[in-house]
């Protein structure tokens, strides 16, 4: 398997607000740069929505590294989720982003990694910039709901 190395980072402009995704998709020395955002949307949301983003613009299974700011995403993949899905997702947010989460995460081997946010890291801060842009983007959008 390709060793892959994602990183990502998630911004909304309030909580809810317009928010936006940016990752990193790093293979060697092959860089590839994701971005998107939407009008109505949280933090947490596009945190995880870019490391699905991520691992659905992955053309075969890889061994995938995954460093991201996010204690929720980081967590979430490495300590929650077999709970979460053991109690079908109840009382857990976003259920409908960790589905596909599982779905696209399913022919690769995962690891993830937390950083510390705002703290210098060149992808972290690449990533937050991308996500900022694009949540900036969607501030004159109409509300379509992420």
């Amino acid at each position: 398997m390709k060793p892959i190395t994602l990183f990502s980072d998630g911004s909304a402009l309030g909580n809810p607000g317009p928010g936006g995704y940016g990752t990193i998709l790093r293979y060697k020395e092959s860089v590839r740069e994701l971005s998107g955002g939407f009008a109505h949307t949280t933090n947490n949301r596009m945190e995880l929505l870019g490391v699905i983003e991520g691992l659905r613009a992955l053309k075969e299974p890889c061994d995938v590294h995954i460093i991201s700011d996010s204690s929720y995403v980081v967590k979430g993949i490495n300590e929650w989720l077999a709970g979460w899905q053991a109690r079908n997702f109840a009382k857990v947010k976003n259920p409908d982003l960790w589905r596909d989460y599982i779905e696209v995460a399913r022919p690769h081997r995962i690891k993830a990694s937390w950083v510390k946010g705002h703290n210098g890291h060149p992808e972290n801060e690449r990533c937050d910039t991308l996500a900022r842009q694009a949540a900036q983007s969607m501030q004159n959008q109409p509300q379509g709901a992420l």
